[in-house]
């Protein structure tokens, strides 16, 4: 018998965050969520700023024009933060 395992990339649909957390809720059901001091842009953003958001490449990705922030799915998954982060904490 042969299995076929599918490779598929999580995607996000929702995001939401709040004044501790970004909080993102997947195509699959699951739901992450990081600490927000991970991203300091956004960290630093307005309530306004944080919830004006555009999922890039059907979720892949989320962007945040506001303040220039990119963030991808699967480097939430891997529990990557920004490197402005590890800058800040360094």
């Amino acid at each position: 018998m042969v299995s076929l395992v599918l490779d598929v990339a999580p995607r996000a649909m929702a995001v939401e965050c709040t004044d501790d957390e970004l909080r993102v809720a997947l195509v699959d059901g699951r739901r992450l969520s990081v600490p927000l001091v991970w991203f300091p842009r956004l960290a630093h953003a307005s309530p306004a700023e944080r919830a004006n958001y555009e999922l890039l490449g059907e979720g892949l990705g989320v962007h945040w024009p506001a303040v220039d922030e990119d963030i991808s799915v699967a480097g939430l998954i891997a529990g990557r933060a920004s490197v402005e982060a590890k800058t800040v904490s360094a």
